[in-house]
């Protein structure tokens, strides 16, 4: 259902409050670059940070300047089944083609515990499910036999897998069916992933190089391999420096050296980049000739 370079995208504040006319012209910006699906209100958009109304508000705004010409995939998660399921019906009703739904962080659910979770979202809202895991944030792993059982249900169609284990593309393929659409959840894993079967990415570095990370994807469909391996060399760095401190922070201070209309404000409990971060981001920008 998705594919290519999805950028989790970051949200622009200013002066504490949401920064709608950046928003805009960050989406915009990411559509004519190249890429292929957008994500508002993940964890690279602090949405843990973002109150019910602002939540929205965000889902709104990149809506609106994505008009239409390419999906949006809407954060919904939460740790809260009742939370999850408002956040998607408000998704839906807005136009989101699909909600990315974390596993419940901090609760530590069981694997039945998960399952049911999905299910309880699938049986009160028919927007497709783009499952996330991210165990090194939610402590619940999505085992793999989860996973493919996840994918029976109707609604649920694709995973972003960012557990780091790249045997998890090769065991989803074997239960979910290799149609089954996943998308790898770390930069710097995104190449093996493609090569094991993966259709894209949901990205932190594509906020700041949404041009060679669809090159990038673009090569990988295409079975480009020897070129795909040149732009992973290239982006590598960056891919590292995206998290040379706490993300957003990274992403952020990058995209206020690329773009005077961007301010790399984040929120409590993120604090600004580091200036070692920031010297890695700019090395790092410098090398894959983005500035």
């Amino acid at each position: 259902m998705f594919s290519g370079s999805i950028p989790a995208l970051v949200t622009p504040f200013r002066d504490g409050a949401f920064d709608a006319p950046a928003f805009k012209r960050l989406v915009d910006w990411q559509v004519g670059e190249g890429t292929s699906a957008l994500v508002p209100c993940g964890t690279t958009g602090e949405s843990p940070t973002l109150g019910f109304e602002e939540h929205y508000q965000v889902i709104d705004t990149c809506l609106e300047a994505a008009a239409g010409r390419v999906p949006v995939i809407a954060g919904c998660g939460s740790n809260d089944t009742a939370t999850a399921i408002r956040h998607m019906r408000h998704a839906q009703a807005a136009g989101a083609a699909a909600a990315l739904i974390v596993a419940p962080y901090y609760n530590k659910p069981s694997q039945a515990g998960i399952l049911a979770h999905y299910q309880a979202l699938a049986d009160a809202s028919d927007l497709p499910i783009v499952v996330y895991n991210v165990p090194g944030r939610t402590v619940a792993d999505i085992s793999a036999e989860t996973m493919c059982k996840l994918a029976d249900i109707p609604s649920v169609v694709a995973v972003k897998d960012a557990s780091g284990d790249l045997a998890r593309v090769t065991e989803h393929r074997a239960g979910a069916g290799r149609d089954f659409c996943q998308l790898s959840g770390n930069d710097d894993l995104w190449l093996p992933h493609a090569v094991l079967g993966g259709f894209g990415c949901i990205s932190v570095t594509a906020n700041v190089a949404p041009r060679l990370c669809a090159d990038f994807a673009a090569a990988c469909a295409a079975g480009d391999w020897t070129k795909a391996l040149a732009l992973h060399d290239r982006l590598f760095a960056l891919h590292q420096a995206m998290f040379s401190d706490s993300s957003p922070a990274p992403a952020k201070y990058a995209l206020s050296r690329l773009h005077d209309w961007f301010s790399p404000e984040v929120r409590l409990p993120i604090i600004p980049a580091s200036a070692a971060s920031r010297t890695a981001v700019d090395a790092a920008l410098s090398a894959a000739g983005v500035i």
